[in-house]
């Protein structure tokens, strides 16, 4: 006898395939606005250029004006704005991006010509196509319960994918046909079945890849999970950032914003802090009242061009993203992010004296860091070009077809008025869900709470019969 026919194979077949189930029906919705959205994101700078030419491009590839004047014209144009970044041009050719809070309404993105200091218009993000999309993948507009729901969907994705490749293994005398190619003659749902199982094989790893490069991001299991672990550990942001970026200040880091756009690296590493003259006299105890301070009682410091020849003396001289500082305690903040994590650089400057305070690169990161950079920048379809964004666009249009199939498989064999869940031939002991469960939890926290939901509401409606797994 075949060891597929077996009782005990049978019973585990008939609870993989339920697990499957329910995990495809919670996350199938989810999974598909991460698709979509991803495929956009994907190509935000095409899309960008082709939607918005006349605030992407300068009148021409002339020398830079000095940063004052872009910023200069930016606060002209919109009077009582705080200007909290500025991202250079990544090419010849193209506009500079200055990051602008108005007094009134919503934070803008405003273009401007480097080359004369023109304003070229604005936008705000979220009311874009791409900024939509960024959003919508990453908190479903939600806030932190959004993306805390995303992070629970892609977690149940692995359960979809780990499943879903045991449910696809051949078993008895299954040949290449609904096996490793679709029968494209079948009718009915045998059709949506081989469409399913075969874009699902070949879909797999690289639907796994999406899915664990982009948890790092999330919430819960990246920012209260997996970064503190590998922060304790050493594997993360570089070593000099665990001493206040190496700053001569005694006064508490603070974590970097990912409004800055830093690397995910250094966006939990301390921030150093500029030195105020009055806390380097010997002040330090007085230094909590330094916000509240007016800022002409300060020093007045360095301005946004002397803080720019500064990271030009320090090879900073092609495209970066300055974050202007904020606050008494803020640094001159620059970051290079190429598609190719290995040239990531980041500095802060002390916005009194000019002093570089700390500066590090790629090859300063911890592995794990570096592990996750490299995911990162294969996950957005940057590291290797077309060729990488081609690759994670047919990924989002397996995902897709892989929602679509079995959402058409479902409807199709559900009775009417019923949910239509594979029924399982034996319930799961308790050592088993224990395990299931303190092995989901301590993998994916969040995953880990909703199996206990899952597994409550599992058995309040377990239906009585058998049903043979297809």
């Amino acid at each position: 006898m075949d060891a597929a026919d077996t009782a005990p194979a049978r019973r585990l077949y008939a609870t993989i395939w339920r697990w499957h189930f329910y995990a495809g029906l919670f996350a199938a919705p989810f999974l598909l606005i991460l698709s979509i959205t991803g495929a956009i994101y994907l190509f935000n700078d095409e899309l960008n250029d082709l939607i918005y030419p006349e605030l992407r491009f300068a009148s021409s590839a002339a020398p830079s004006q000095p940063l004052s004047r872009l910023i200069g014209s930016a606060q002209a144009r919109y009077p009582g704005s705080v200007i909290t970044r500025i991202d250079l041009p990544t090419e010849p050719g193209r506009s500079a991006q200055l990051f602008v809070n108005p007094p009134d309404g919503e934070p803008l993105r405003v273009f401007v010509d480097p080359a004369n200091a023109t304003v070229l218009g604005s936008f705000v993000y979220p009311k874009t196509l791409v900024g939509f999309a960024d959003i919508a993948h990453g908190s479903l507009f939600l806030g932190d319960v959004g993306d805390a729901i995303v992070e629970v969907a892609s977690c149940w994705a692995v359960v979809l994918v780990v499943t879903g490749l045991y449910l696809w293994w051949p078993r008895g005398r299954e040949r290449i046909g609904g096996v490793l190619v679709p029968r494209l003659g079948a009718k009915g749902r045998k059709f949506w079945r081989d469409l399913h199982k075969v874009t699902g094989l070949y879909a797999a790893a690289l639907i796994l890849l999406l899915l664990l490069t982009g948890l790092p991001w999330a919430t819960v299991w990246g920012d209260q999970f997996f970064r503190p672990i590998v922060n304790s550990l050493g594997w993360a942001y570089a070593p000099g950032d665990r001493h206040n970026g190496g700053s001569v200040s005694r006064l508490p880091a603070t974590p970097i914003s990912e409004a800055e756009g830093a690397p995910w690296t250094v966006q939990q590493a301390p921030h150093p802090q500029s030195r105020v003259p009055a806390v380097a006299a010997g002040h330090e105890e007085h230094a909590g009242h330094l916000h509240m301070q007016p800022q002409a009682a300060l020093a007045p410091g360095i301005d946004v061009d002397t803080a720019a020849r500064v990271l030009a003396e320090n090879g900073f001289d092609g495209a970066y993203r300055l974050s202007l500082p904020q606050g008494p305690l803020g640094t001159y903040s620059a970051y290079t992010y190429p598609a190719q994590p290995q040239g990531q650089r980041n500095i802060h400057i002390d916005r009194y004296s000019g002093a570089v305070i700390h500066q590090a690169g790629f090859g300063d990161y911890g592995p794990a860091a570096k592990l996750i950079e490299l995911g990162t920048a294969i996950h957005l379809g940057n590291y290797f070009g077309l060729l990488n964004q081609i690759v994670m666009l047919l990924t989002c249009i397996a995902i897709t077809l892989l929602v679509v199939t079995g959402l058409v498989m479902w409807w199709r064999r559900r009775p009417a008025g019923g949910l239509g869940a594979p029924r399982t031939l034996a319930p799961l002991t308790l050592r088993a869900v224990a395990l299931i469960t303190i092995t989901m939890a301590m993998l994916f926290p969040l995953a880990g709470a909703s199996l206990v939901v899952v597994l409550v509401l599992d058995r309040l409606f377990k239906p009585g019969a058998s049903r043979q797994a297809a």
